[in-house]
């Protein structure tokens, strides 16, 4: 097949795709553009913004203890994942101070499919951070992006990584 039929038909099966996505009451997938940006290394947990460190991870909930789960109102599941994030001022001499801001959370698996990603705010002391659940199923990847601002800022602290779930 010569390239510019192939090219045709790689382009008629994406939009035959895209209409099956739409047709079955699922989001279509984002841009190219989109998923395109790069995200963090698979092991990467924190991003430096300046005079700001972002912290990020995402794990199974079954993966939690009864208790810990139980104190935040958290279902322990292999096909659920929880989303954790904070935001530290540096400060000199110590391993920074915690923040509160606004945060926000997308996730999106890597057939395109936006997944439900609820953050609320957790203060323990001196600590903040914010947790959301999402659902995941069998063994999927999911894209999370965050967008966190710190308050008094006006720079969002932007960050996209991903993780897999192997679920059982």
């Amino acid at each position: 097949m010569n390239t510019t039929r192939r090219t045709a038909s790689l382009a008629c099966v994406s939009f035959l795709l895209a209409g099956l996505v739409v047709g079955c009451g699922q989001r279509p997938a984002p841009p190219a553009a989109t998923v395109a940006t790069p995200s963090e290394p698979a092991t990467s947990s924190s991003k430096e913004f300046g005079d700001y460190v972002l912290y990020f991870n995402a794990i199974r909930t079954d993966s939690l203890t009864p208790e810990i789960a139980t104190s935040y109102g958290i279902v322990r599941s292999a096909n659920r994942a929880l989303v954790n994030i904070s935001m530290v001022r540096k400060a000199e001499g110590s391993p920074g101070v915690p923040v509160a801001g606004k945060v926000t959370a997308e996730a999106v698996n890597l057939n395109g499919q936006f997944k439900d990603l609820n953050l609320r705010e957790i203060r323990e002391g001196d600590a903040i951070y914010y947790i959301g659940d999402v659902a995941v199923a069998g063994e999927e990847t999911l894209v999370i992006t965050v967008n966190a601002t710190p308050e008094n800022a006006t720079t969002p602290l932007s960050v996209k990584f991903q993780r897999q779930f192997i679920g059982e």
